[in-house]
């Protein structure tokens, strides 16, 4: 269990910050975070010094009233009552791999088993490691006080990147952080995790919950999510393949994800005087809920389409779609010389993206600069398979279009569009 994190404003002896809750569920006293600021010097001591002390500044023996972490700003009943609440919903997630009982000081899950119906070895195993969090989207959930589905979003953002190698999602921790620990929001938030886990298939081995109320602001909080997946080595995706005239597919997103957020609440929010419980006609939704879309979570369909295919590598690349959209993201994984050339008439762009660009206004390269626009990831194949695996990601409920060919890259261009 991680040890309290003491966190000094000034040497008036303010306890800014102190942590910590759960990893693995454990809920722990982080330790009894007492201090003494002390003089001039400003000098910082593990306990109270019998010395130095300026007695200008203390108050009177009947105004001294006991100190408790409570009243510093901490809760331990609180986040008790949380890791109660959230037990099953890390419990749900747990498949054969995981081992250890909950509550423990760390989560355990083992890379190989030879269970008859879930057997699964390594032969040379690679492991695979992410984090990311939501960015401004989290100002979305707080303003609409909906905090269930936030954590689709940070499991997403990190399984996502992770698959792009070829591997699959083993564990995922996360990290919340918050003014003041309410036990049935952060359920919530916990909760929302866990749907992510169970859609990427991995486990919730752990996690960590922080009360900072001198960091946060009444009402605020953070999120961030650590991802690990395994893959073997020989099947590493690294795009060293492709080749010009392989074909680049693309995998409609559900919305705007969790990037682009910051121009998103200027345009509605700032400019427009827009609140998230205003209905949209064009959008046939309130903005809120527009905006609070859950991230698309690929794991599935990707991991099928792999184990589709094992005689051949006909998957050569792939991209998540992310802040920089695909002018920004195709291009890593494009082996030096190379580059696309995309069709934007291949998909229709959702309404949200000609809403934000209509009433920036803002131009058009910069929206793909930006946002997804509507395709949230791209899969570079084998040009004879194209079409195979279109219907392989549609008949498992992904919406697949073709994007385009590679070609060679003209001069600093990288995509170009037709």
């Amino acid at each position: 269990m991680s040890l309290a994190r003491l966190r000094v404003a000034n040497n008036a002896g303010i306890i800014t910050g102190a942590r910590a809750y759960r990893i693995h569920g454990q809920a722990s006293d982080a330790g009894g975070a007492f201090f003494a600021a002390v003089g001039r010097g400003g000098r910082l001591a593990g306990s109270i010094l019998p010395h130095r002390i300026n007695s200008r500044r203390m108050k009177p023996a009947s105004e001294n009233v006991p100190l408790t972490y409570k009243l510093a700003g901490v809760d331990i009943e609180a986040g008790d009552s949380m890791v109660d609440q959230i037990k099953h919903l890390c419990q749900r997630t747990y498949g054969p791999r995981v081992l250890g009982k909950y509550g423990g000081f760390a989560g355990m899950l083992r890379l190989d088993f030879n269970e008859k119906l879930f057997a699964r070895n390594y032969h040379e195993p690679v492991l695979i490691a992410c984090t990311d969090g939501v960015g401004t989207k989290i100002k979305i959930a707080a303003q609409m006080k909906k905090y269930d589905t936030i954590g689709i979003d940070l499991v997403a953002m990190s399984v996502n990147d992770l698959i792009v190698q070829g591997g699959e999602p083993l564990l995922f921790l996360d990290y919340l952080a918050v003014h003041k620990l309410d036990p049935e929001i952060t359920t919530q938030m916990v909760k929302g995790v866990s749907d992510g886990c169970l859609q990427a298939g991995t486990a919730l081995l752990g996690g960590e919950t922080a009360e900072m109320p001198a960091v946060y602001a009444p009402g605020e909080f953070d999120m961030a999510g650590f991802a690990v997946g395994v893959v073997e080595r020989k099947k590493i995706l690294d795009g060293a393949d492709v080749q010009i005239g392989d074909s680049i597919i693309g995998v409609a997103s559900s919305g705007l994800h969790s990037n682009g957020y910051a121009l998103v609440r200027k345009i509605c929010f700032d400019k427009l005087g827009l609140s998230p419980q205003d209905h949209i006609p064009e959008l046939g939704t309130t903005l809120g809920d527009e905006l609070l879309k859950p991230t698309r979570i690929y794991v599935n369909a990707i991991a099928t389409l792999l184990k589709k295919y094992k005689a051949i590598k006909v998957v050569k690349a792939m991209s998540h779609i992310t802040g920089g959209g695909l002018p920004g993201n195709i291009p890593r994984v494009l082996p030096a010389g190379l580059g696309a050339k995309l069709k934007r008439s291949a998909w229709t762009i959702p309404p949200i993206f000609k809403f934000l660009q209509t009433h920036g206004p803002v131009d058009a390269d910069e929206m793909f600069n930006v946002f997804n626009m509507g395709i949230g990831f791209v899969i570079v194949v084998r040009p004879f398979y194209t079409r195979s695996i279109l219907t392989h990601l549609r008949s498992a409920g992904e919406k697949a279009v073709f994007l385009g060919k590679v070609k060679k890259a003209t001069g600093e261009a990288v995509i170009e569009w037709s």
